[in-house]
């Protein structure tokens, strides 16, 4: 069976280490590439480049997850920084929503995780929360997730993925607040918070505010991958965005 080709984004941090080495590096969790893997995909990793790449490297893909990571620069959705905004990722920034353009253009399927859900809105036109108090669960200690129940929008990609209620692992102190034309959510948690979206029509887009990677629930990269699959399979159409 053909397994399509995934491509998972990447971070780019300023110094890692390995052996006896401390070097600037493009880094994963491996929490990523295996649940591609898991769920029957094949993955490469997408280290930040120039956006004007972006449909050449989508070209070459099945399927995309724009990961998880830096809280997104206040400024690409016309907001002043709250001073509880982490720091920017320049880089990714500037190269994921090329890469969700340039996915959305050809076609392929998306799934965002978690930041990549909220790079999802804001590149389509949406806002955020720059900061959650008191949500339920996702923000606690540091470097811990938290588990809290996300419930499905009847009617949805999501709730067609994945129906019923489901408690997910999570860690994000921001949300989706405005949605960005042409999305709709399609999961909340329990205090009205947006858990996932997605852009209704023939392609597969679909953005969740939890990590799966982090958790044995394989349905939602699944139905990615057996997206990829199918559009891997079928004849080329042209896709307006």
């Amino acid at each position: 069976m053909h397994r399509p080709l995934i491509g998972v984004t990447t971070y780019l941090e300023p110094a890692a280490r390995w052996g006896v080495w401390e070097l600037p590096a493009a880094v994963l969790p491996a929490a990523y590439p295996r649940l591609v893997q898991r769920s029957g995909g094949l993955a490469v990793l997408l280290p930040p480049d120039s956006p004007e790449q972006a449909a050449a490297v989508v070209a070459r893909l099945d399927g995309l997850v724009v990961a998880g990571g830096a809280d997104i620069d206040p400024g690409l959705y016309g907001a002043e920084r709250d001073f509880r905004t982490g720091p920017p990722a320049p880089e990714r920034d500037a190269w994921e929503p090329a890469l969700l353009r340039a996915a959305m253009r050809a076609g392929i399927p998306v799934l965002g995780i978690c930041r990549g859900m909220q790079l999802l809105n804001v590149a389509l036109g949406g806002t955020l929360i720059q900061h959650l108090d008191g949500h339920a669960g996702p923000f606690g200690k540091a470097g811990v997730l938290g588990e809290h129940v996300v419930t499905p929008v009847e009617g949805t990609l999501y709730a067609s993925v994945a129906p019923g209620e489901a408690s997910v692992p999570t860690y994000h102190h921001q949300a989706v607040d405005r949605l960005a034309p042409g999305l709709v959510a399609s999961a909340h948690a329990a205090d009205g918070t947006v858990e996932a979206v997605e852009l209704p029509g023939a392609q597969w887009v679909l953005g969740v505010q939890w990590h799966p990677e982090m958790g044995d629930d394989l349905r939602v990269v699944r139905a990615l991958v057996e997206a990829a699959r199918e559009k891997a399979a079928a004849p080329p159409v042209a896709v307006r965005v």
